[in-house]
């Protein structure tokens, strides 16, 4: 293997709508990824599955009695889907901002869909990651509503992190966002 081939690393950034994992990127451009290096940073944003719900419809009319337990109505699922698109674009437009100094470092953006603790570990594996980078959230799950309302994903990134570290066979760097300080003068 050549010198040059073995300092082109893949860095997989894990980056969502919090401010955790912006925080994680920025960290990672200053302290991993270099403005001149051959590494490609690949970032990944997974957008939550939004499966069976209850056969209430997001306006509260029940949808269809017979079924208990249903998917949403396509109108509802479409609407869903694309509102989910467009957060999707929004965060990855944002780390992309972050990025946009960087010279000879290949970029790749990702949007997948799932469980994020799956995803994030398939896609590391996938897409051959030398090191995964992901914020923590430190916080429990008032504080972590996402945009979508839905708790089950967002809510709990530690525990997303967690599982990451355990279970993907690359090294995991987990940035925590420090604490702003209690005395501002």
């Amino acid at each position: 293997m050549s010198e040059e081939a073995k300092n082109e690393r893949r860095v997989l950034v894990a980056v969502d709508e919090g401010d955790e994992s912006m925080y994680a990127l920025s960290w990672s451009l200053k302290n991993v990824v270099f403005q001149n290096s051959k590494d490609t940073l690949i970032l990944l944003y997974v957008k939550p599955h939004h499966g069976v719900y209850s056969a209430l419809d997001a306006t509260g009319i029940l949808d269809e009695p017979q079924i208990p337990g249903h998917s949403y109505s396509p109108q509802i699922t479409a609407a869903i889907e694309k509102y989910s698109q467009e957060v999707a674009d929004c965060v990855l437009q944002k780390a992309k901002k972050l990025c946009k100094d960087l010279q000879n470092v290949k970029l790749e953006t990702r949007v997948e869909s799932g469980d994020p603790r799956d995803v994030i570990c398939d896609m590391s594996q996938k897409l051959g990651a030398d090191l995964l980078v992901m914020g923590s959230h430190g916080f429990g799950i008032l504080k972590s509503k996402s945009l979508y309302g839905d708790l089950n994903y967002r809510a709990f990134l530690g525990s997303v992190s967690n599982y990451c570290s355990q279970n993907v066979k690359c090294p995991v760097l987990i940035v925590k966002k420090p604490k702003p300080s209690a005395s501002t003068g």
